[in-house]
C-alpha cells in the first residue's frame, strides 16, 4: 500500500489526500469569512498552525486494521482511535517543541473530550513503563502496549509520498510513546482564561473541528454577507428616521432605545451593515428570547437577505421546518433538503443566525462542540433584542457571554430596547465599555402615541358580556389572560365569526397551525397567555387584559393599532387578579405600582400612553433590583463567571456543567391520551419529528403535580426501524388530561379513554 491507496473515508470512499484537500479548501473559506482574530494572536501563525493540524490528523487511519474495517473486511481495529496514532508524526515533525504540543493538542481532541480519551488509553493498552508491568499482568486479557499496536500496524513508509505532497519534513525514525503521558499532563493542569496561549488553543481547536467537520461533508462554499444583502433597507419607499441614519454611521458597540414599531430591528441591520463594510465580515447572531418571535423574524428577513443567507435556532426547530416543508412553498421539497437546511443552520455556513441566548450560552458552560461555536463567535456581531424579557438568571448569564466575547473574541454588540429599567442597562453599560448611545427623537415619540389606557375595576371575567358588545360592533378584538384555564374559559363564552385561542398548552402541530391563521387571514377574536406578547405581527383594534407588570402590559398594547394607522385605540387593563395570578407575578408590589402608573397617565393624559414617558414609567415601576432578584442574579453571574474564567478549558467536555446547563429547562413533554394511536402511527412510519410535534409542554410543577393524582402514566412503544429493521423502543409520558385542536390541553379534564393497558407510573 502506498499513501494514494490510504482511505480516510468510507461512504463515499475518499483517500486520505482527498479528505485533507477537502479541509484545506473549508480553511481557506474560514480565512475569507473569519477575517477580524483577536488582536493579540498573529495571523500567520493561528493559520499556519491550522493548516499543520489538518495536515496530521487523519494519518494514523493509515493503521492496517483501520484500512481493513474502512474497507468493509474482516480486521482487527476493535474501536481504538485513529487519532491517538497520528500523535507519533507530530512527535517526529521538524516542528519547535511549543508548535508540536499544540499540534498534537488539537490532533488529539478533535474526536473525544482528553478524559475520555485517557480512560480510554488507560483500559486498552498496556504501560510502557516496565515498572508498572506487574499491574498490567493482572489483567486478565492481554494488552499490547501503544508502541507495539502503533509500531506492528503502521508503516511510516507508506505516507512518505502524502508528506512530501504537502511539504512536511519528518525525521528518519519515528518513535511511537504512549500517549497517556500527554494526556495526564494536560488533565493535570488544563489551559484556563488566564493561561498565556488560552485563545489560540481554544479557537484552533473550533477551527479546525469546523475544517474537519465540513469537510467530511464536502463542503465548497461558506455563504457571507454581502453589500447587496441589505438592498433592501435602501429602496425609495424606505424613509429612515433619524436613530436609523445615526447606526448606519455608528462604530462598535451601541444602545438603542426607539418605540416599538419604529423600525427597530432595521435600525440594527444598518448598523451591522456599516460594521461589515468598514471592519469586513464576521458571523451574525440575532438573539430574540421567543420561539415564535424567532419564527417571525426568519420569515421577515429569509427571502429580504437572499436564500442561504439567514437561518434560525431554537429548541423547536425542527418541528417548524415539518411544519413549513408541508407549506405550499416548500411542497416538493425532500427529507434530504429538510435535513439540509437544518444542517445548515446547526453550522458555519449560514452567515446569520436568528437564536435563542441558550443556543449560545451552551458553549460557554462547555457542552460538547464548544470550541466551534466559540470559533464562530470570533470577530462576529450580536444583536440582542427584547433583552428586558429575561429573568434574573438569564441575564446573569448573558453578562457573562458579552464579557467572555467583547473581552476575548473581537465582537461588536448592539443592543435595542423600548422599554428597559435604568438598573439593568446600567449593567449592560458595565459590560460594554465603550459604546455609543442612539435615541429616538422626541418627535418621533410623540408621532407613536397610539394606545389609550382605561384601567378597569374588578376582574376581566365579570366583564365579558361587554367585550362581546366590541366583538358584535365589529372590532378586532384582543384578550390576554394570565393563565391557560382562564383563556380557554374566557375563549369559550365569546362568539365571533372567527376566532383563535393561542397558550402554551398546545402541541407544536396545532401552535403553527394557529400561527399561519393569524398571519394570513382577518381573526376578529384572538384571546391568549403571554405568549401573544411577543408572539405573531398582529395587528388589533382593543385589548382587553389582565393585570400584569408594565413592561409586560407595554408588549401586549403593540399587538393593537401596531401600523399607527387608526388614531388612537383603547387598551382596557382590568386591575384585580385571581388568586392563581400571583403564582405568575409573584410581585405584587411590581402589580400595585403599574396599576398606580396607570391611574396617573389616565388622569394626567386622559389615558394616552406617550412613549416619551414609557421610560420615567418603567423606572417608578422598577426602581432598583428586587432583593431576590439580585441574588439570583448575582449567584447566577459569580457562579457562571467562574465558571468560564477557570473550568473552561479546550479538549475537555464540562459533564458538570452540561447538567447545570440543561437543568434551567422545567419543561417536560406528555403525549394526550387521545393522540396515542396517531403517535405510535407516526412512530411506525419513522416520522419521528411530526411524532414528537403531538406532544405538549407542561412545566415541571405541573408535571410532579400530574404524576401525585394519578393524571400521567407511561407506555413503552416499539417499532421497526425502516432504515435498519431493527427493533425501537420509546419511552411516552402519557396524560389522560382532554386535548382538542380548539382549546389545547385541558388540565381540570379528563379524557374519556380506556387506561387498563398502560403501565402507571
Amino acid at each position: 500500500m502506498n499513501s494514494n491507496m490510504v482511505l480516510a473515508k468510507s461512504d463515499p470512499q475518499l483517500t486520505l489526500e482527498e479528505h485533507i484537500r477537502d479541509c484545506l479548501k473549508v480553511s481557506n473559506i474560514l480565512k475569507e469569512s473569519i477575517p477580524n482574530l483577536p488582536e493579540t494572536l498573529s495571523k500567520e501563525r493561528f493559520w499556519g498552525l491550522l493548516r499543520l493540524s489538518i495536515l496530521f490528523h487523519d494519518v494514523g487511519k493509515a493503521h492496517n486494521e483501520f484500512q481493513k474495517k474502512i474497507r468493509g473486511q474482516k480486521n482487527n481495529w476493535n474501536h481504538q482511535r485513529h487519532e491517538l496514532f497520528s500523535l507519533p508524526f507530530i512527535n517526529s515533525s521538524l516542528l519547535s517543541e511549543s508548535e508540536k504540543e499544540l499540534v498534537q493538542l488539537i490532533v488529539a481532541g478533535h474526536h473525544k473530550s482528553f478524559n475520555e480519551l485517557f480512560d480510554f488509553v488507560d483500559k486498552n493498552y498496556k504501560s510502557d513503563n516496565k515498572n508498572l508491568g506487574l499491574l498490567d499482568d493482572l489483567e486478565l486479557v492481554v494488552k499490547p502496549t501503544f508502541s507495539e499496536s502503533f509500531t506492528s500496524n503502521l508503516n511510516p513508509e507508506i505516507l512518505k509520498d502524502y508528506f512530501n505532497t504537502f511539504g512536511v519534513e519528518l525525521k528518519q525514525t519515528i518513535t511511537p510513546e504512549n500517549p497517556l503521558g500527554f494526556l495526564r499532563k494536560y488533565l493535570r493542569n488544563p489551559d484556563n482564561i488566564k493561561s498565556p496561549d488560552f485563545i489560540e488553543r481554544l479557537l484552533l481547536a473550533g477551527a479546525f473541528k469546523q475544517c474537519d467537520h465540513l469537510g467530511s461533508a464536502g463542503l465548497s462554499n461558506i455563504n457571507m454577507l454581502r453589500i447587496d444583502s441589505f438592498t433592501f433597507l435602501h429602496t425609495s419607499n424606505f424613509k429612515l428616521y433619524d436613530h436609523q441614519e445615526k447606526a448606519t454611521v455608528t462604530q462598535g458597540n451601541a444602545i438603542l432605545t426607539a418605540p416599538t414599531g419604529s423600525g427597530k430591528t432595521e435600525t440594527a441591520l444598518l448598523w451591522l451593515e456599516n460594521q461589515i463594510t468598514r471592519h469586513g465580515q464576521g458571523r451574525v447572531f440575532y438573539i430574540l428570547p421567543f420561539t415564535a418571535s424567532i419564527n417571525a423574524m426568519y420569515e421577515r428577513l429569509d427571502k429580504r437577505m437572499g436564500v442561504g443567507y439567514c437561518g434560525m435556532l431554537h429548541g423547536r426547530i425542527a418541528e417548524y421546518l415539518e411544519s413549513k416543508f408541508e407549506d405550499d412553498d416548500y411542497n416538493d421539497a425532500s427529507d434530504q433538503k429538510k435535513k439540509q437546511l437544518l444542517e445548515d443552520f446547526r453550522t458555519i455556513t449560514t452567515p446569520f443566525k436568528i437564536v435563542t441566548p441558550f443556543q449560545l450560552l451552551k458553549h460557554i458552560f462547555g457542552l460538547k462542540g464548544f470550541e466551534k461555536g466559540l470559533f464562530e463567535w470570533v470577530g462576529g456581531f450580536f444583536i440582542f433584542d427584547e433583552i428586558h424579557a429575561y429573568d434574573p438568571k438569564v441575564f446573569a448569564q448573558i453578562i457573562v457571554l458579552l464579557e467572555f466575547v467583547t473581552r476575548y473574541l473581537n465582537t461588536k454588540i448592539f443592543i435595542m430596547t423600548a422599554t428597559m429599567p435604568t438598573f439593568l442597562r446600567t449593567e449592560l453599560q458595565k459590560v460594554l465599555g465603550n459604546f455609543s448611545t442612539i435615541q429616538a427623537t422626541d418627535e418621533l415619540y410623540e408621532l407613536f402615541s397610539r394606545h389609550r389606557v382605561i384601567v378597569h375595576a374588578g376582574l376581566l371575567s365579570a366583564s365579558l358580556n361587554e367585550i362581546q358588545q366590541s366583538i358584535n360592533l365589529g372590532k378586532r378584538v384582543l384578550i390576554v389572560c394570565n393563565t391557560v384555564k382562564q383563556a380557554q374559559e374566557v375563549y369559550q363564552y365569546l362568539n365571533a365569526d372567527k376566532k383563535v385561542l393561542l397558550h402554551s398548552a398546545f402541541n407544536a402541530e396545532d401552535r403553527n397551525d394557529k400561527e399561519i391563521i393569524l398571519q394570513n387571514e382577518e381573526v376578529q377574536l384572538l384571546v391568549g397567555t403571554q405568549a401573544i406578547e411577543v408572539s405573531l405581527d398582529i395587528d388589533f383594534d382593543v385589548i382587553y387584559t389582565e393585570p400584569a407588570p408594565f413592561d409586560a402590559l407595554i408588549q401586549r398594547f403593540g399587538r393593537v393599532n401596531r401600523k399607527r394607522i387608526k388614531g388612537i385605540c383603547d387598551c382596557f387593563v382590568f386591575e384585580d387578579r385571581n388568586d392563581v395570578d400571583k403564582y405568575i407575578y409573584p410581585n405584587l408590589e411590581v402589580i400595585n405600582r403599574t396599576n398606580q402608573s396607570l391611574r396617573r397617565i389616565q388622569i394626567e393624559n386622559g389615558g394616552i400612553v406617550k412613549e416619551s414617558v414609557l421610560q420615567s414609567v418603567i423606572d417608578f415601576v422598577y426602581p432598583k433590583w428586587d432583593v431576590k432578584d439580585k441574588e439570583e442574579f448575582d449567584q447566577v453571574y459569580t457562579y457562571l463567571s467562574h465558571s468560564v474564567n477557570f473550568e473552561l478549558a479546550p479538549f475537555i467536555q464540562s459533564l458538570r456543567n452540561e447538567s447545570e446547563f440543561y437543568e434551567q429547562f422545567s419543561g417536560i413533554k406528555v403525549l394526550p391520551i387521545k393522540q396515542l394511536k396517531e403517535y405510535k402511527l407516526r412512530l411506525e412510519q419513522n416520522k419521528f419529528v411530526k411524532a414528537e410535534s403531538l406532544k405538549v409542554q407542561i412545566n415541571e410543577h405541573r408535571f410532579i403535580q400530574f404524576l401525585k393524582e394519578n393524571k400521567v402514566f407511561k407506555e413503552t412503544i416499539a417499532f421497526e426501524s425502516l432504515k435498519t429493521e431493527r427493533l425501537l423502543v420509546q419511552d411516552t409520558f402519557i396524560t389522560d388530561r382532554k386535548y382538542d385542536s380548539e382549546l389545547g390541553l385541558q388540565l381540570n379534564i379528563s379524557e374519556n379513554e380506556n387506561r387498563d393497558n398502560y403501565t402507571i407510573l
